[in-house]
This record gives structure tokens, sequence and C-alpha cells, in this order.
């Protein structure tokens, strides 16, 4: 995997996978170590991050998949912050249930499932609306919300 630049390849050295809070990305651990491995510029990654998401909510979990090249460059794709962060906040709750299976920590309408589901849908074009919305209802069962029809 190689891409041409102005005649140059650049060789993909690395990938890393984090979950920076919007706005927060700061050179301290756990990013500036993860970053620094692969020899990037720790600070310009912070002030590109922090730009790209000034207009989310504070503190919103971002998955962030930063790929490292050969000449110290780097890119990087924002996805959708995950499902649990989505389902908690619909239902109100702090975190899951302790027990999932047996004690309900809250519930959730098909509702927001279905809208929680459209957000996601993003991230997986290529996947139908339906399946992503079963993908909804399975994480909130393994955190312990129940989805009813209606609150």
């Amino acid at each position: 995997m190689s891409k041409k630049a102005g005649g140059k390849s650049k060789q993909i050295i690395g990938m890393i996978r984090l979950m920076i809070p919007a706005g927060k990305a700061a050179p301290a651990p756990p990013l500036g170590p993860a970053l620094g491995q692969k020899g990037l510029n720790m600070m310009e990654f912070c002030k590109e991050f922090n730009a790209k998401t000034a207009n989310h909510a504070p503190d919103l979990p971002i998955p962030t998949m930063v790929t490292a090249y050969s000449d110290r460059s780097y890119s990087f794709e924002m996805k959708t912050p995950p499902t649990s962060y989505y389902l908690k906040k619909a239902a109100g709750l702090e975190q899951g249930s302790t027990a999932p299976g047996s004690i309900w920590a809250g519930s959730v309408s098909v509702k927001h499932v279905y809208e929680i589901a459209k957000l996601k849908h993003k991230d997986q074009p290529h996947v139908p609306l339906e399946s992503v919305a079963k993908q909804v209802v399975a994480s909130a069962r393994s955190a312990g919300i129940k989805v009813v029809t209606e609150l």
C-alpha cells in the first residue's frame, strides 16, 4: 500500500486507533505516546483534531483512525461516537447494567434505536439501515438497556 504524491511514494508504517474526546486532544498520555512511537508531530495533530471537532459537543468520544506514513506525515479519519454512548445518553444513564440480561439499567424506545441507527449508518453506508438497527438493539442488550415499543 503506497500513495503517490508528487512522484514520491509514501509507505504506510502504521495505523493507530484512538478514542479522543472532542476538542480535548493533548500530547499527554494516551495520545502522546501512541503518536510519538510513529514519529508524528503531536502538537500539529492536536491542533488539527481540536479544530475539526470544535463544533461537536464537549467530551463527545470520537473514534479516530490515524494512518502514519514513512515521511512522518499522517492522515486521520474520524468516525461517529460509539453506540453505547448514544444508548446511555438516550436512556439517561451514566453506565450500563452490572449484570446485563438479568438486571435492566434503563430502557430506550424503538424510535431512539432508529435515530441512533441513522447516525451510525454514516460509518457503514454499504450496510442496510435495518441491519444497523439490529446492531444497535444488540448493543443495548449487552449494556443492560431494554428496548421497548414506547416509553
